[in-house]
């Protein structure tokens, strides 16, 4: 087997050594990821600048590939002409932080599975559902018991399939329950955030996430709060189908002088 791993805090953060470490055994590993945190990128290609890949040297980086740019833009320059070999299982992760509910529509570890599923290859996306890196290794063989289940037992149909994997920061996170979920929702975003630097002009941080809207059982927030490993199925489908009768209705047919 041949796993292809990405991340979007960067080469250097702690959950993407944790997770190859965590795959060791399983097949050849190749891993590529950004140079900076790329955080909130969501599925961003860089169209208006060539990109660059250098290989990392020293541990625990040693023969990562790094890229100048977005999550995707390392798995896609992964799957056109990086990599010799096609992978057979594209991971993503550890994130530093939880991307459950909206979160998944910006997150760049989301995104880089996503990449791989989009070129059909399987794929799993792993976040911790706190900040901080604590009980990373914990989370880390968590996301492997996952791994190992998913390819024990994978999709009959050979279709390629994304899983959304939340793992909560304990130190019994490997044996915890795991339960398959929908997406929940957030609140707004809180306000923007106002400051004026050294030079007296206006600038904006855009505001933290907001708060669980919902979050009710069946839901990614739910397992997570109640100790669960939350793992959901995603599909890139954005098509409203149940509308597409009432809007064909309205707007299609000849169009009016």
């Amino acid at each position: 087997m041949r796993i292809l791993i990405a991340n979007d805090d960067g080469y250097l953060a702690p959950g993407l050594a944790a997770l190859v470490r965590a795959c060791r055994g399983l097949g050849h590993i190749d891993v590529i990821a950004p140079e900076q945190n790329a955080s909130g990128t969501s599925n961003a290609l860089t169209l208006n600048r060539p990109l660059q890949i250098f290989e990392a040297r020293g541990e625990p980086v040693q023969g990562f590939l790094v890229v100048n740019g977005t999550p995707s833009d390392c798995v896609h320059l992964a799957l056109t002409g990086a990599l010799a070999q096609r992978p057979d299982l594209v991971l993503s992760g550890i994130n530093n932080g939880a991307n459950m509910g909206d979160d998944t529509l910006y997150s760049g570890t989301v995104a880089a599975a996503m990449e791989g599923y989009l070129f059909g290859i399987p794929a799993i996306a792993f976040s911790q559902a706190e900040k901080g890196w604590k009980h990373l290794d914990a989370a880390a063989a968590a996301a492997r018991a996952v791994i190992d289940q998913v390819l024990a037992d994978p999709p009959g149909d050979r279709q390629p399939w994304l899983l959304n994997v939340n793992i909560p920061n304990r130190d019994d996170a490997a044996s915890l329950p795991r339960r398959v979920t929908r997406l929940g929702r957030r609140h707004a975003s809180e306000p923007v955030i106002r400051q004026t630097n050294p030079r007296g002009e206006t600038i904006y941080w855009i505001g933290p996430a907001g708060d669980a809207r919902e979050a009710g059982a069946g839901t990614d927030f739910h397992a997570v709060a109640e100790g669960c490993v939350s793992i959901t199925p995603l599909q890139v489908d954005l098509t409203e189908h149940a509308s597409l009768g009432a809007w064909s209705a309205r707007l299609a047919g000849a169009a009016r002088p």
